[in-house]
Order: C-alpha cells, then sequence, then structure tokens
C-alpha cells in the first residue's frame, strides 16, 4: 500500500484506460482516501490552501468571466473607460451637432462692381413710364404718361416704354439700343446675374422695354410703312408747354405730349431689329413670346432695308435731330443683321452682314478713331466684336472667313486704340479716357469700352489665347483687362475729386442730379409747369435719390460740378446706364470669374458644313 501524498506532489497514477491485469490490481491496491484528498485539492478555498502552503503573495489577478470570453477585470475597467471617454469626445459632439439647427456658411462680401451693379439695374426702374408694377421698387415714382399715343392707331396708345433722362421723353432710337446692350449683357453672363439674384429683374427690365417697342409699329404684319419714333419732346426754343419748357414730375404732366412718325428709317429699323433679336435669345425658353420677337424683328428689318427708306429716320425733324440724330445706317445693318443672324440661324443675314458693301458704306476699315467708339448712334466697334465671337468660336470658313477675319483685325486695332501707350485718345490727368473729344457727357463712352475691352479679353480667355498684337508690341490681357477696370474704378470713385459719379454708390457721389422726378418733392402737390422751377433752381440736394444713376460726369479736367442746372454734368441717360450695368457685369467676380457663357447665343445657329470654293479660273496659255 502506497500512503498518501499530503503535500501536493506529483503521484505516479495511471491512466484509468490500463489494459494488463497487473496494471488493474496495482491501481486498486492505492489508498482511496488520499487519491481523493489530493482530487479535492484544487477546490481547496484560500484558507485552506494557506495552511498548507504556507504564507503566497497576496496580489492577485481577478478575471471575469463574459461568456465567450475571460479577461482580467482591470482590462475590462479600461476598455469601458475608453469607450466612455470616445463617446463624449466624438459621439456626444457629433449628435449635438446633428441635433442643432444648421446654418450656412456666411458668403463673402460682393466685389465693388457687384456692389454697383445691384444699384444701377435700380435707375431703369425709376425710368419707367406707364402703369408700375407694385413690385417696382422706387417709392417716389407712380403711374404716369397712361395717355400717351391716343391720337395715334395703336389700340390703348402708347403706353410704357422708359423716359430717356432727366426729361419725360421717350427716345425709341436710344431705347432700342439700351435693350440691345441690356440683353447681350444678360446671354453673355446669365450665369453672373444668376449668382447675384439679379436674372429676373434683368429680364423684367428688357421686357418692359420690348413691350412697349412693340407697339409702335404694326408688330403683326410683314411689312410696314411707318415707326412711331418718339413720344414727347420739344422744338428749340418752344415757349407753349411741353417736356422742356416744363419741370413736372411725370405722374404730374398735363400738357401735350406730341407722337413722332418715322416713314423712313434705316437705323431706327436697324436698332429696333437687334433689340427684338437679342431679347428673343434671351426668352428663348419662352417659346411664344421668343417667336413674336423674331418676327418683329424681321419686320422692322425689312422696313430698314427698303429701297424707299434708307435713310436716318432724324433727318429733318426738329423734334429729333438737335437731341438724338443719326449719323449712318450702315452700322445698324451690320448689327441687326448680326442679331438675327444668332436668332434665326437665316444665313441670309450672315450673308448680309460680311457684305463687302456694308464696311464699305460704313467706313469700317478705314480706321477713324471715333469709329471705334460704341454709342448709340456708331455700333461698328460692337457689331464687329459681335461676329468676331462668330469667327473664334464657331470658325464658319468660306464664303465668311475673309470677310470675318477683317472684322476680327479691326476689333484688335480697336482694343490697341484704347490704350494709352498708343496714343490714340487722350487721358485727363487723373487717367480718364476722352472718347468725346475732350468734350462733355463723356462717361457714357466709357463706360461702353470698358465693356467691349472686358469681353474681348473673356472671348480670349475662353480660347486661351494670351494676348493681342497691336503692331509690332505683344499686349497681353491682363494689359487690356487693367484699361477696363481702371475706368470703372475712375467712375466709381478713384478720380481726383474722390466721388463716385453713380448716385448712391460710395461715401460721396452727386445729390444734384438733373432729373424732373428726383428733383421734385413727392409731397401729393401738383406742381404747375412753371411752378415746378422752384426745384430746378433750388440749392438742396434732390428729396429723391435716383439710386444708381450714372451722371454724365467731369470735364476733360477731372473737375465736376454738382449742379442741377447743368445737365452736361449731372443728367443720366438710358444708354449711359446700359453700358455702365454691361461693363460692371463683365468685371464682377459673382460667379468666380468663370467668364462668358459660350453657347447660348448660338442656340440657333446651325451646324456648319465647309463649303468647296469656286473653282479657279481655266488656265490660259
Amino acid at each position: 500500500m502506497h500512503s498518501a501524498n499530503h503535500w501536493g506532489g506529483s503521484f505516479e497514477i495511471v491512466n484509468g484506460n490500463t489494459t494488463t491485469d497487473d496494471e488493474r490490481s496495482h491501481n486498486m491496491e492505492w489508498d482511496r482516501g488520499s487519491l481523493q484528498a489530493n482530487q479535492n485539492y484544487h477546490h481547496l478555498d484560500e484558507t485552506q490552501q494557506s495552511w498548507l502552503l504556507g504564507p503566497q503573495e497576496s496580489k492577485k489577478t481577478k478575471y471575469v468571466d463574459l461568456g465567450c470570453i475571460v479577461c482580467s477585470r482591470k482590462a475590462l475597467k479600461y476598455t469601458l473607460l475608453s469607450i466612455l471617454v470616445a463617446f463624449l469626445v466624438i459621439a456626444l459632439p457629433t449628435i449635438i451637432a446633428k441635433t442643432l439647427p444648421t446654418h450656412k456658411p456666411r458668403a463673402p462680401p460682393p466685389d465693388n462692381y457687384t456692389v454697383a451693379l445691384h444699384k444701377a439695374l435700380l435707375f431703369f426702374n425709376a425710368q419707367k413710364s406707364g402703369k408700375l408694377p407694385k413690385s417696382n421698387g422706387i417709392p417716389w415714382r407712380g403711374d404716369s404718361g397712361l395717355s400717351d399715343g391716343n391720337e395715334t392707331d395703336v389700340k390703348g396708345g402708347l403706353v410704357g416704354g422708359y423716359y430717356d433722362a432727366g426729361d419725360n421723353v421717350k427716345f425709341h432710337f436710344p431705347m432700342s439700343f439700351t435693350m440691345t446692350m441690356l440683353s447681350w449683357s444678360l446671354i453673355e453672363y446669365s450665369p453672373k446675374y444668376q449668382a447675384i439674384g439679379e436674372y429676373n429683374h434683368m429680364r423684367d427690365l428688357i421686357k418692359w422695354g420690348t413691350d412697349y417697342l412693340l407697339l409702335t409699329f404694326n408688330s403683326s404684319a410683314t411689312k410696314i410703312d411707318k415707326i412711331y419714333c418718339q413720344v414727347g419732346g420739344s422744338q428749340n426754343g418752344s415757349t407753349i408747354p411741353d417736356d422742356h419748357t416744363c419741370w413736372e414730375r411725370p405722374e404730374d404732366m398735363d400738357y401735350k405730349r406730341e407722337v413722332q412718325t418715322a416713314y423712313a428709317g434705316a437705323d431706327l429699323g436697324g436698332e429696333m431689329a437687334a433689340a427684338f433679336a437679342a431679347a428673343s435669345i434671351v426668352f428663348r425658353d419662352d417659346n411664344a413670346y421668343s417667336k413674336q420677337l423674331i418676327k418683329g424683328a424681321q419686320t422692322v428689318f425689312s422696313f430698314a432695308r427698303d429701297g424707299g427708306k434708307r435713310r436716318p429716320y432724324s433727318r429733318g425733324n426738329p423734334f429729333i435731330d438737335i437731341y438724338y440724330n443719326s449719323t449712318g445706317y450702315y452700322d445698324e445693318y451690320m448689327w441687326g443683321a448680326a442679331w438675327l443672324y444668332y436668332a434665326t440661324g437665316n444665313n441670309s443675314y450672315i450673308s448680309l452682314a460680311t457684305n463687302p458693301g456694308i464696311p464699305q458704306n460704313s467706313k469700317a476699315f478705314y480706321m477713324i478713331p471715333n469709329l471705334s467708339v460704341l454709342s448709340w448712334d456708331n455700333k461698328l466697334p460692337a457689331a464687329m466684336l459681335l461676329l468676331t465671337r462668330l469667327r473664334i468660336f464657331l470658325s464658319p470658313g468660306y464664303p465668311y472667313e475673309d470677310m470675318l477675319a477683317m472684322y476680327h483685325n479691326v476689333t484688335v486695332l480697336n482694343m490697341c486704340s484704347y490704350l494709352q501707350q498708343f496714343h490714340v485718345f487722350n487721358y485727363t490727368r487723373g487717367g480718364l479716357i476722352q472718347l468725346n473729344n475732350g468734350k462733355l457727357q463723356d462717361l457714357q463712352y466709357v463706360a461702353n469700352a470698358a465693356f467691349l475691352a472686358s469681353l474681348f479679353v473673356d472671348y480670349m480667355n475662353a480660347t486661351d489665347v494670351p494676348g493681342i498684337n497691336c503692331g509690332p508690341t505683344f499686349i497681353p490681357l491682363d494689359v487690356l483687362r487693367s484699361f477696363a477696370t481702371s475706368q470703372v474704378d475712375y467712375i466709381l470713385g478713384k478720380n481726383p475729386m474722390n466721388m463716385s459719379y453713380v448716385v448712391g454708390y460710395g461715401n460721396k457721389s452727386p445729390r444734384h442730379v438733373h432729373h424732373r422726378g428726383a428733383s421734385t418733392p413727392n409731397n401729393h402737390i401738383k406742381y404747375s409747369c412753371k411752378g415746378g422751377w422752384q426745384w430746378f433752381w433750388d440749392s438742396k440736394p434732390n428729396p429723391n435719390n435716383i439710386t444708381g444713376a450714372m451722371v454724365a460726369g467731369p470735364d476733360r479736367f477731372d473737375q465736376f460740378h454738382d449742379v442741377r442746372s447743368n445737365y452736361s454734368y449731372t443728367e443720366p441717360t438710358l444708354a449711359g446706364n446700359a453700358g455702365l450695368v454691361a461693363a460692371l457685369t463683365s468685371l464682377s467676380t459673382a460667379d468666380n470669374g468663370n467668364g462668358i457663357d459660350r453657347n447660348t447665343i448660338f442656340s440657333a445657329v446651325p451646324p456648319f458644313y465647309p463649303q468647296t470654293p469656286p473653282p479657279p479660273p481655266p488656265w490660259k496659255p
């Protein structure tokens, strides 16, 4: 018999799977009590173990049985603590951020050109004639001119449109040019107008003008023999009550307003055609209205091209020629035909616009400095730039390429002429280009030139052309853009007078604007024709601020006289503000400077397929 091992030593125990009798009998001779005691050793509590083994380490590891895994209590504690910290640091702030109201990031402040643009557009609201919508936004303006044209054959009269300047006359020739310029600006830069929230406003302003101009002729006909070309006005030296002998708000007019009729007028018809055609592209999403505008454009252009009506609309009319006398009409042929081609895709219009007789009769290639100045009277530089656009982006080739290349070359030379280093035009000491031969009322021409230069730069940028050649001198595009910005900056206040020539923009702007509605108090008192002159001579600032109006501007010495009686300094015009709006939009960075809309203007132009040039003449020995 073997005694039991009471000290926990090993036993020589053979596995129960013994195979021999001797082994089984040997196992059975063990003391089962000792064996049992040894087997139960691992179930002794700590006190019993200490009796047997003596003092042990008191430090021990505690375990937690999680079912599928056993881990120490310490590890479990740190794991849970880590999860809690992660929740507090990451998850909780995320949950709070998700539950709080969201705020859009603050947009960057608009650039100066965008701020001025918002204001410049308000000028057109202040110039509206007719029954005004409640949303017009000019509190001192109301319904006016509701009897205009009642004596004509137009049903409902000639109600609506825009007053031209500080008087209450509606001149349809410069009004049409204004609508063309506004439409051109919107077509080229529609993303900018959308970015600043003025897209619909611009469309409303254009439609207000084109709706009215459609009244001035029989727009349902294909052939017409007259166009109403002016409402209101005065003959030079007049003494009877009219728009120049009276100083009254438009709402208070009580004198007879004459309507002028043009039975010939290639210039008027050509400009109106341009206005309707350009607007038809603006309203291409309104199919019915766009078609109406195109039909109207074709009708008035046929009037302009009528062989018996090819003379200026103002010739011999004393109500017009001293104010908006037109010096020719071949520039309107080129201008109107170009816009009609873009609006319709009809090749007859591009064939006319590139007919050699058009630039020959308009002296487009003579490089006369005055002909590089865009105005309500001279459309040549704008028409050639518009046709240069066709060459740059679509390259129509034969049979248009030769003439388009000539227009492109002259356009480049026009741009060169604006730069001071080439001494084509004088500049004031303050940096203003003199496009009016040193005469007053220069800013309208300056704004137009700034627009053309900036737009041309955008055309070049869109085709990755780095600059232009002015003779042997290479001019980077940045130089041409700097010309545009310097001129607009001058208008906005960077000039020796430190004055913004846009009313309501900047810290200092004109307050004595030559304008009947702005200068007469809106106090529910109707002042008579002669009684209103007290406000003309009043030395106080205008009681009504005509926000956004660009005045005529300073003289060639950079001096400006803020005097209401001197219209050559303080009177604004529709055409002048149209050029300003176009220039401001082109320079604005509202859409992060993405440039022009390349394709919309060509929506109606069909694809070009190269035509085979005519064969050479037969060889003769």
